[in-house]
């Protein structure tokens, strides 16, 4: 091996630790997060997502395979962008504008699967089966283990 090549070699590794240590002692670089920018970005995003959503049908807006890959491209637009400037993402900034895009394109689509607790009588036999269960199952390991010790 040329012994050049191997002094260069070993004084870039002494100055590559050099400025690891450097690296490792300055404080990091943190970007403020400019809200201005931000909710300018946001619409930015939701002018695409209205865009697209123009070619989904009304009908089918509630159903979440018809603009899957729209709602997508909106959600990973908004995520891209508040990472980008800087910002926590979601922050309650976004979440108001998801919420208006949400209020301007979904606001119907709650009254057709409206989902409601199931009856008090219901819901303690669904919560006590399966405790009567375990205790049962439980009594029954204890049983048959101290049964084994007796027979064995």
């Amino acid at each position: 091996m040329d012994p050049n090549l191997l002094t260069l070699f070993k004084l870039s590794l002494i100055f590559d630790a050099d400025g690891a240590d450097q690296l490792f002692t300055q404080r990091p670089r943190l970007l403020q997060c400019n809200q201005t920018l931000l909710l300018l970005e946001m619409e930015r995003c939701g002018e695409r997502f209205s865009s697209d959503m123009n070619h989904v049908h009304p009908d089918d807006r509630c159903n979440l395979t018809h603009f899957i890959r729209e709602y997508h491209v909106f959600s990973f637009c908004t995520e891209m962008n508040a990472e980008r400037i800087g910002c926590f993402w979601p922050n309650p900034a976004v979440e108001r504008f998801i919420i208006s895009i949400h209020k301007h394109f979904f606001s119907n689509c709650s009254l057709e699967h409206v989902f409601l607790d199931p009856p008090d009588h219901t819901l303690t036999l669904l919560i006590l089966v399966p405790v009567f269960l375990t205790l049962a199952m439980v009594l029954l390991v204890v049983w048959c283990s101290k049964r084994s010790d007796i027979l064995a």
